[in-house]
């Protein structure tokens, strides 16, 4: 990657998208894209090739997807599947249109079987059913997944994809009924701290492991990838290869922000999968690894979180 090369992140608002975007300013690339919905709406056929007819981007980073928790997941299925396969079948017919040679696709560690072993390895890929809770917006990431696969077999495209773990950090949703694990703990902690609570309540039992990565490195991970020459894998997991409990992650939290009572574990309330780890070996093969550590990652996510309070 040159730093004159043209580079369209798709995204650019999201978790991940923006990152991608902060990490590609640092490191001082000239001719970056990041289009946003009111510009480039994504389910729109026609308005996607016509941008890539007019910009022609050298790299494609799509980290634009409809997201949500396990909630939005389960109730609004085929928004979830129809809209995310639309948006990733039009970013790629017009980056097949015009020949743009390297693609990044961002996935997720969803598009593995319920009751795989763990660490998640990718070839668990298709091996057993999928969580049915969010199984509508996993198949669509695998559809996604074996079309960039495809077309770097059949066309030789630098086409790659990454499988994230669970990603926090600037910019995260901290809504306190939708988000995930760690900006929901940070915000529903905040406003325990807040009503001076005495209790702080969570689901389950505590004792689910969970693999969390700071999303700066998941940036990192992105570029570091479309970098590489061609000679690698088709898709690779990203995460630290590291979990925690999550009653053990929110008692760290608890710390950090101060709060003094005591943590409750409602076990009337599902625990979910007991563990979900990744394997990273094939990404550290390629010489990545992370760099910021759970302690620092959370100091910064609830500092973020606190400048949105301002």
């Amino acid at each position: 990657m040159n730093k004159s090369d043209k580079i369209l992140v798709l995204g650019s608002r999201g978790l991940v998208g923006s990152a991608i975007l902060r990490e590609l300013q640092k490191e001082g690339f000239q001719k970056i894209l990041h289009p946003v919905r009111d510009t480039l709406d994504l389910l729109d056929q026609s308005a996607v090739l016509a941008y890539f007819q007019e910009h022609n981007p050298s790299y494609v980073f799509l980290a634009a997807a409809k997201v949500g928790g396990i909630v939005a997941n389960n109730k609004y299925r085929a928004d979830f599947i129809f809209e995310n396969l639309q948006i990733q079948q039009n970013v790629f017919n017009a980056a097949f249109k015009v020949e743009t040679p390297n693609l990044l696709f961002l996935g997720s560690s969803c598009i593995y079987p319920k009751n795989a072993p763990q660490p998640l390895k990718e070839e668990y890929l298709l091996t057993s059913p999928l969580e049915p809770t969010n199984e509508p917006y996993a198949i669509a990431k695998i559809a996604g997944l074996k079309t960039v696969e495809s077309f770097r077999k059949q066309y030789g495209f630098h086409w790659v994809s990454v499988m994230p773990t669970n990603l926090y950090g600037l910019n995260d949703n901290y809504d306190l009924n939708n988000s995930h694990v760690i900006p929901g703990l940070i915000a529903r902690m905040h406003q325990a701290i807040k009503n001076g609570d005495s209790k702080f309540q969570i689901w389950g039992t505590g004792k689910p492991r969970r693999e969390f990565l700071y999303v700066d490195d998941m940036a990192r991970a992105c570029i570091y990838v479309m970098k590489q020459s061609k000679d690698i894998p088709d898709y690779m997991n990203v995460g630290t290869g590291e979990d925690i409990e999550i009653g053990e992650l929110a008692k760290l939290i608890a710390k950090m922000m101060g709060f003094k009572g005591e943590l409750v574990f409602d076990t009337s309330k599902p625990d979910g999968t007991l563990q979900k780890l990744l394997d990273i070996s094939k990404i550290r093969a390629l010489g990545w690894s992370p760099t910021i550590n759970l302690e620092e990652g959370l100091k910064l996510a609830i500092e973020d979180f606190k400048s949105k309070l301002q």
